[in-house]
């Protein structure tokens, strides 16, 4: 049994080549920065990953049929979205999906919408396939969420540049678990202007309350017909060192073009451990993960507890899925760039600056609380204590 004291108990990992921990920035701070949790990951992930390693030899591997079957049992029975095999590609990792899709399905000089602020590594993938980045930014409601502005979200749509619209469903940095009502309006939308849907939907099991996730794909055959998503279980059981991710899309034509780009970019070959542990995840995972997000809530509740005590001028955004915080810092006067650096230096916490993210993170910044109770408290007795004393 997975209960608290799994997640509670810290992983010492200094010294293990990890980039959120053994980078040079990161010496002699809590790095809370890189989005992967300080959580062992489940159990039986582990237990089929020392599987693939008694085998003793590590050749070149096949995807065998229970792979796919794992997929689409997992988002049919949790998730209510059907897909066959056909519909799938596999490639390493979701970065490497989105940038295949974006490479695939436009062309030099094309642009390419996102809702802003955005994952850094969409900007990346976007400049890198010669396109041009194209956004919509996010409004902030009277109930503190993002929420999408529909009329710059149509004029955006209808530039005649615009070929490819890239949503993030739960939405990173910001929090959102975008509802169906939402989500149909968007899709309605792109399929009005001619322009295909690019769904990344890595943080989809980590969804809080009443909040519920829902497939892009899912809502609307007409809108399948124009969505390609990506997925991967490695934000959820912490897995992102294993390198799996799949793509699917229930139209040939599409991935035809995807998997072609898929190979010109040489991401086309998965290895065993992410076979395995994807299996593994897909097929034996639920225990795991559902104690994970019981977890991940006391976390965020303690963080926003800290902030309101502490210092209730910095708004928390409503947080409905994904592991990562979003603090409005503007009462601060000080640019997201200062603040970070300052809780850098002065409270030996690393933290993400909202501008990472585009210019419309301007005023924010990003925490990541996916580590045990313990250190969390440790990092916010910091922070808090640092910011009180600008403030």
């Amino acid at each position: 049994m997975i209960d608290k004291n799994f997640f509670d108990t810290p992983v010492d990992r200094r010294g293990t080549d990890s980039y959120k921990w053994d980078t040079p920035e990161s010496q002699g701070v809590i790095p809370m920065w890189v989005a992967d949790m300080d959580f062992r990951t489940a159990p039986v992930i582990t237990e089929a990953l020392h599987g693939v390693v008694d085998r003793g030899i590590f050749g070149y591997t096949v995807v065998p049929d229970r792979f796919y079957d794992a997929v689409t049992g997992w988002f049919s029975r949790r998730h209510g979205w059907d897909f066959c095999r056909q519909d799938m590609l596999y490639t390493t990792g979701v970065v490497p999906a989105v940038s295949a899709v974006i490479k695939a399905m436009t062309n030099p000089g094309d642009g390419v919408a996102l809702l802003t602020p955005a994952y850094n590594c969409f900007f990346s993938s976007i400049r890198n396939n010669g396109c041009s980045v194209v956004e919509c930014p996010l409004v902030v409601a009277e109930n503190g969420r993002y929420e999408v502005d529909y009329d710059a979200l149509h004029t955006v749509l209808n530039r005649e540049d615009v070929k490819v619209f890239i949503m993030c469903n739960p939405h990173n940095p910001g929090g959102r678990v975008w509802n169906r009502e939402e989500l149909l309006r968007i899709g309605r939308m792109c399929l009005e202007a001619g322009v295909l849907v690019l769904s990344d939907e890595i943080h989809c099991e980590l969804v809080y309350g009443a909040h519920r996730y829902i497939p892009f794909a899912s809502i609307d055959e007409e809108v399948a017909q124009n969505t390609v998503t990506c997925i991967s279980p490695s934000k959820s059981f912490n897995t992102a060192g294993l390198q799996i991710a799949m793509v699917v899309s229930p139209v040939k034509e599409y991935r035809e073009r995807i998997d072609r780009a898929i190979n010109d970019n040489e991401v086309c070959d998965v290895n065993p451990f992410g076979i395995a542990g994807l299996m593994a995840a897909y097929t034996q995972g639920e225990e795991y993960l559902d104690a994970l997000v019981k977890y991940l809530c006391g976390n965020l509740d303690m963080l926003k507890l800290y902030f309101a005590e502490s210092l209730p001028e910095l708004a928390v955004m409503p947080l409905e899925g994904t592991y990562l915080a979003w603090i409005d810092i503007k009462p601060l006067g000080m640019t997201s760039e200062e603040v970070a650096a300052y809780i850098h230096e002065k409270a030996k916490v690393r933290i993400n600056p909202g501008t990472m993210y585009g210019q419309a993170g301007e005023g924010y910044i990003r925490i990541n609380f996916a580590c045990p109770r313990s250190v969390l408290q440790d990092a916010l007795e910091r922070i808090t204590s640092v910011l009180k004393q600008i403030h």
